[in-house]
């Protein structure tokens, strides 16, 4: 047996890799209208432009049960909960109050990914990693903390009403009141979404988006991630642009923003996610 990740479908986690590591995904939740979807579970057709879309957390029931899962699966070594930033979702208060309920607050160990999309996902694989080689829950939880502390996130937006109606920038009152800002670079600082840079034209912002990660990962070894929502080809320019810029990096993991964050990023919406010094 060996320590076993959970995470929450946010993480974008490509499926071979979930599979092969033996990840346990929970699913966040897409409000449209009345109907409540589980992201990656149940079908569902959104327009990201739509009033009536919003998301939700996990209930602290749905995570309970995935941990008590999860944990008979490790065999008694023990489970390592990877989530959203707390400061971006309710789900790491969720999983808090399922812990306590379980009475498992030594066995089932939260980390706060201080990110969302492949910024919680690259902290759960290095968890996944740690957990495969072998390592004690300690280890395993280090590796997720040391990862999501060290990791970088810059995301181009490429309009602002979702980040409007959805409040999840935290300089929003500023970045509404300023002049028009038609490609917004935003990051990711200790959990929280803000305003990097305000770039007048896309073409101009790719090029900042992709220095801000190559100034990110530095000269040593460096694990990115490159994420998209309907923007397949922006992504693919943002990714040979960084393999001409850092050689060094040998993995460049992709995907697209699940629905879950597409409704307040919005189409068009590219993020780059950089882990310096690999795996650790």
């Amino acid at each position: 047996m060996a320590v076993v990740i959970v995470t929450d479908s946010s993480a974008s986690l490509p499926a071979d890799l979930v599979g092969e590591l033996g990840i346990d995904i929970v699913p966040l939740h897409v409000l449209v209208g009345d109907t409540t979807i589980r992201e990656g579970v149940d079908d569902l057709d959104i327009d990201y432009t739509a009033d009536a879309v919003s998301t939700s957390a996990p209930s602290p029931g749905e995570l309970r049960d995935a941990y008590t899962a999860a944990l008979a699966r490790s065999g008694g070594d023990g489970v390592v909960a990877v989530h959203l930033s707390r400061q971006l979702s309710a789900t790491w208060e969720s999983g808090r109050q399922a812990v306590r309920d379980m009475g498992a607050e030594e066995s089932v160990r939260l980390v706060d990914s201080l990110g969302a999309g492949l910024a919680t996902g690259l902290p759960a694989l290095a968890a996944a990693r740690s957990a495969a080689a072998g390592a004690s829950l300690g280890a395993v939880h280090s590796a997720a903390v040391t990862a999501a502390e060290s990791s970088h996130t810059f995301i181009l937006v490429n309009r602002t009403e979702q980040l409007r109606r959805g409040g999840r920038l935290s300089t929003a009152a500023g970045f509404f009141a300023s002049e028009l800002v038609s490609k917004p670079i935003l990051q990711l600082v200790q959990g929280r979404l803000e305003l990097r840079e305000k770039v007048r034209t896309r073409s101009k912002a790719v090029v900042k988006l992709v220095a801000a990660a190559a100034a990110a990962a530095g000269s040593g070894e460096a694990v990115v991630g490159v994420q998209h929502l309907d923007a397949a080809d922006a992504a693919e320019s943002v990714i040979a642009q960084l393999r001409e810029r850092l050689p060094q990096v040998r993995e460049i993991l992709t995907a697209e923003f699940g629905p879950a964050l597409g409704v307040h990023l919005g189409v068009g919406a590219v993020g780059v996610l950089v882990l310096p010094g690999g795996w650790g």
